[in-house]
C-alpha cells in the first residue's frame, strides 16, 4: 500500500519537476527499524510559489487536499496536508527552500521501490530532521539509525548542527547529537 503510493508520488513530482525527498517515518523504516507509521512526509525543495504545480501533481496521484482554503493554509504553515482517499494514508508536503534543504535534497538517495525510484533523505539528513523535532521517539529513531549505519557521516551532521546553533538563541542541537553519539559509541568521521 505505502510502496505503491510512494511510487505514484515520485512519478508525479518528477513529472512536474518538483524537487523532493521523503523524510519522517518512511525514511526511518529505510535506515532504521520497522515501526508503525501511518503517513508520508515529503520535503519539497521549493517555496509556495510552486503550489499550482503541486496541486496538479497531487491530482494525478490522486490525493485530496485537507484544508478548505488551500492557499491561505499553505502560506501560513508552509505545509499542504493531503490524504489518499482509498487507503486513508496521509501525505504531508512541506515547502522549504533553505540552503540546508537544497543541499539535503541534492544528497537524497534514489531507492528502487517496485518499479519506481523514490528519493529518500540521506540518513544524515534524517538525523538532522529528527534532532530538530526532538521528541523522545525522534531521539530513539536517531539512536537506531546511528547503530544501523555506522558509516554515517557524523562530520556532515555536526557541521550543519553547529550552523543552526550559531543562528539560534538557544544553541542545543549539537550538544544533543554529541550526547546521542556517546550513547551509541560512534565517533565523528571528519569534523570535531
Amino acid at each position: 500500500m505505502f510502496e505503491e503510493l510512494l511510487g505514484k508520488i515520485a512519478r508525479s513530482l518528477e513529472k512536474y519537476k518538483l524537487p523532493y525527498m521523503v523524510i519522517g517515518g518512511q525514511a526511518v523504516l529505510l535506515y532504521g527499524e520497522p515501526r508503525l507509521t501511518r503517513d508520508i512526509d515529503i520535503t519539497l525543495g521549493c517555496d509556495t510559489t510552486w503550489l499550482d504545480e503541486l496541486m496538479r501533481a497531487i491530482q494525478g496521484i490522486p490525493l485530496e487536499s485537507l484544508p478548505e482554503d488551500i492557499k491561505s493554509f499553505v502560506t501560513q504553515t508552509m505545509v499542504l496536508p493531503t490524504v489518499e482517499k482509498d487507503s486513508g494514508i496521509r501525505v504531508d508536503f512541506i515547502f522549504s527552500f533553505t540552503p540546508y534543504e537544497r543541499e539535503a535534497i541534492k544528497r537524497a538517495k534514489a531507492i528502487k521501490i517496485g518499479g519506481d525510484k523514490v528519493k529518500f533523505a540521506a540518513p544524515e539528513d534524517i538525523v538532522i530532521h529528527k534532532i530538530f523535532a526532538g521528541r523522545p521517539r525522534d531521539l530513539e529513531d536517531i539512536e537506531i539509525i546511528l547503530k544501523k549505519n555506522p558509516e554515517i557521516d557524523t562530520g556532515y551532521i555536526k557541521s550543519w548542527l553547529k550552523k543552526f546553533d550559531d543562528s539560534s538563541e538557544e544553541p542545543k542541537f549539537l550538544s544533543i547529537f554529541t550526547s546521542l553519539l556517546k550513547s551509541v559509541k560512534i565517533t565523528a568521521k571528519s569534523l570535531p
